[in-house]
């Protein structure tokens, strides 16, 4: 079943049940944290995500918040910092910063919403599906330059680099 065959219609409901629908529609853990704000737990090929939707003031911006723990060595963090930056020149939509006192790797996303316009639950699935994505991408390379000593252009390659041939 499709995201949007949860729903026939999207028009009068706030966008946090609807991703609490989506929640329990792919037996995500979740928790509702209050009624403009849900946490969920996603599982990538790498690790586990933490994601946080919330409607901000106002309820006319639907911000996410994908994060996994990091706690790269003190030497490594500029090197980390030069990733991030190459990284977010890789992509469009969303931004990766690292929250240092929380040793957390966070990747963000805010979708505007329009009165006349309100989300619907195909673009909150996929708001959620491309930050787990963007995650899985650039989790090696991270991953790489913090313990490996990598160079952020070469562990952005190796992490990059598409497979070519047959097993």
């Amino acid at each position: 079943m499709s995201a949007a065959e949860l729903y026939l219609s999207t028009d009068s409901l706030h966008p946090i049940d609807m991703v609490e629908s989506l929640a329990e529609h792919h037996a995500w853990d979740f928790d509702r944290m209050n009624e403009d704000q849900i946490a969920m737990a996603v599982e990538g090929q790498w690790r586990t995500y933490s994601v946080t939707l919330a409607l901000g003031p106002g309820e006319n911006l639907l911000r996410l918040v994908c994060t996994f723990e990091m706690d790269p060595p003190e030497a490594a963090r500029a090197a980390l910092y030069e990733t991030i930056s190459r990284a977010n020149d890789m992509v469009w939509s969303g931004a990766f910063s690292f929250w240092e006192s929380q040793s957390l790797m966070v990747w963000r996303y805010g979708l505007i919403l329009a009165e006349d316009q309100p989300a619907g639950i195909d673009q909150i699935e996929h708001m959620i599906r491309a930050a787990i994505m963007a995650a899985e991408r650039f989790y090696p390379a991270f991953q790489l330059v913090a313990w490996a000593e990598h160079s952020p252009a070469a562990a952005l390659d190796m992490a990059l680099a598409e497979a070519v041939g047959r097993a």
